[in-house]
């Protein structure tokens, strides 16, 4: 598997880190999910067309952008997106892309600054969640994401436990191959006995309960787009198991209420291997490189 580029970008406070997958002129852009990184945007890369390149930020608090500062948040992602976007898009519009919590990041980079992107995909996230007024962000995270935030406080002898911590996982472990583990790796740091995910908790959970505590903007954010869009979403969730992250009857509202925004299930996948798998990832570079009408 050929390696991404390792850039740099200056932006408010510190630098991002920008993993340059391709060589060709035309660009796309894409933001990962909450406790991930850009390499798990590799498997789609690979699929893409030879005149595309795709440009993905770690966003702040993960990957090679762990020690970038704050502001975290959602408006704080989507303005380092469009950072990117500025920074390598030649001046022309550019495709958007954002998977989990990076659909909700491309979602307000899309509505804040239409002119920028000329089409924008959700990959298994984007939509508001409905949650309850009383409910508490951090028990809500806890229960929805508790294994992936977990992994976060731990640390691991060697880099081959901290593999098998994700090769036992029940949505990746049946679907293992050279991308997934490559993306494993990456998360890696730390000194030997001591190992760690690159992700910050507390960053984490920062954006976490911004996504839960603020769905009234993302449905704003739906509703004024003027951008052509596109969800894609994955019948099986977290665990690799139904329902999954997005309940059919929410992407039918949606896709009812949001004028610029179609839906399509994808086959046969997770929340992860939407992006990881080979089918999958294929059908998610098509619609990324496809124009929208």
């Amino acid at each position: 598997m050929t390696k991404p580029a390792e850039l740099d970008l200056r932006v408010d406070g510190g630098t991002l880190r920008v993993l340059r997958f391709g060589e060709g002129p035309r660009t796309a852009v894409a933001a990962h999910g909450i406790t991930a990184s850009a390499m798990s945007f590799a498997t789609v890369a690979r699929r893409m067309p030879p005149d595309w390149s795709l440009f993905a930020p770690d966003l702040r608090g993960r990957g090679g952008s762990s020690a970038a500062p704050g502001p975290y948040g959602i408006d704080s992602h989507a303005r380092d997106l469009c950072a990117v976007a500025e920074r390598w898009g030649g001046g022309a519009p550019v495709a958007l892309a954002g998977q989990s919590m990076g659909a909700y990041v491309a979602l307000r980079a899309a509505a804040r600054h239409p002119q920028l992107f000329d089409r924008l995909l959700l990959i298994d996230g984007g939509l508001p969640l409905p949650v309850p007024p009383d409910a508490d962000p951090d028990a809500l995270l806890d229960a929805s994401l508790g294994p992936a935030i977990a992994r976060l406080s731990l640390t691991y002898e060697s880099d081959e436990a901290y593999v098998g911590f994700f090769r036992a996982h029940p949505a990746l472990g049946p679907h293992w191959n050279e991308d997934i583990e490559a993306y494993v790796r990456y998360d890696i740091t730390g000194p030997p006995g001591a190992l760690r995910s690159r992700a910050k908790e507390d960053v984490v959970r920062h954006d976490g309960r911004e996504l839960l505590t603020t769905a009234a903007s993302f449905a704003a954010d739906l509703a004024g787009l003027s951008v052509p869009a596109r969800l894609l979403y994955a019948p099986l969730g977290l665990m690799g198991t139904e329902p999954g992250m997005l309940p059919e009857p929410l992407v039918a509202h949606w896709a009812s209420q949001a004028p610029m925004l179609t839906a399509e299930s994808v086959r046969d996948c997770n929340h992860y291997t939407i992006l990881m798998g080979a089918a999958p990832a294929r059908t998610v570079a098509d619609r990324l490189t496809s124009p929208l009408q």
